[in-house]
């Protein structure tokens, strides 16, 4: 059986001798390697060529995050675990960004590091369930965000006449009504409601009417 090739990189020995106390015995891992820094790290990786790197994100000289980087840009063949103890949602973004295929956290059992090193060295993504969570949690924030955050018109190029048609959609009239009210046609009405989505990166009219109604609640 062919072993998955490992190198850990962290500042504090205990810590990796901890590490190597938990695969050693797994005898389809092999430590090729140990590494106290960030700048270590990269040079061992360089050296050794390891199926995986595990690597803390707090380290001396240079850190995680950093050395990541430069590890999947000269070293692609070696892929990158993060173990750490930090739940931050920037710091896996961060790490994320960098390259990493996995990021687990330190209070993780020696099954979930061994199925997280197994999952990475193939190249595939793992992440604490904790750490999934976080990321789901954060994915939907965003996405909230995105769908109610208010776009001001008056910082948007809406023509005269497509102002008159948001104001008469926030009255709730009807297309009929705006284009009698307006002297236009309703066919002329839908084309400035199509305007106006496209430049308020509005999708839909039931978004286009609360949209214009919360609007002229604030009084704009």
């Amino acid at each position: 059986m062919t072993k998955i090739r490992v190198l850990l990189a962290d500042d504090h020995p205990l810590v990796r001798s901890g590490l190597m106390a938990l695969l050693e015995p797994l005898k389809e891992f092999l430590i090729v390697g140990e590494a106290g820094d960030g700048r270590e790290a990269v040079a061992l990786t360089k050296k050794l060529k390891p199926d995986v790197v595990v690597i803390d994100l707090s380290m001396p000289v240079m850190s995680g995050v950093e050395a990541t980087k430069i590890i999947r840009q000269e070293v692609p063949a070696s892929n990158v675990l993060v173990l750490t103890m930090h739940e931050n949602e920037e710091y896996v973004f961060q790490i994320l960004r960098s390259g990493a295929g996995g990021y687990i956290l330190k209070n993780c059992s020696r099954e979930e590091l061994a199925a997280a090193i197994r999952a990475v060295a193939k190249g595939e993504k793992f992440f604490s369930p904790k750490v999934s969570e976080m990321m789901v949690q954060a994915y939907l924030r965003k996405a909230e965000a995105r769908e109610t955050q208010a776009v001001d018109p008056t910082e948007t190029p809406l023509t005269p006449r497509e102002r008159e048609v948001l104001t008469c959609v926030a009255e709730g009239m009807t297309n009929q009504e705006v284009a009698e009210k307006l002297f236009i046609s309703t066919r002329t009405v839908e084309t400035h409601k199509t305007n106006i989505m496209q430049k308020l990166g509005i999708e839909d009219t039931a978004k286009l009417i609360r949209y214009a109604v919360e609007l002229k609640m604030k009084g704009r």
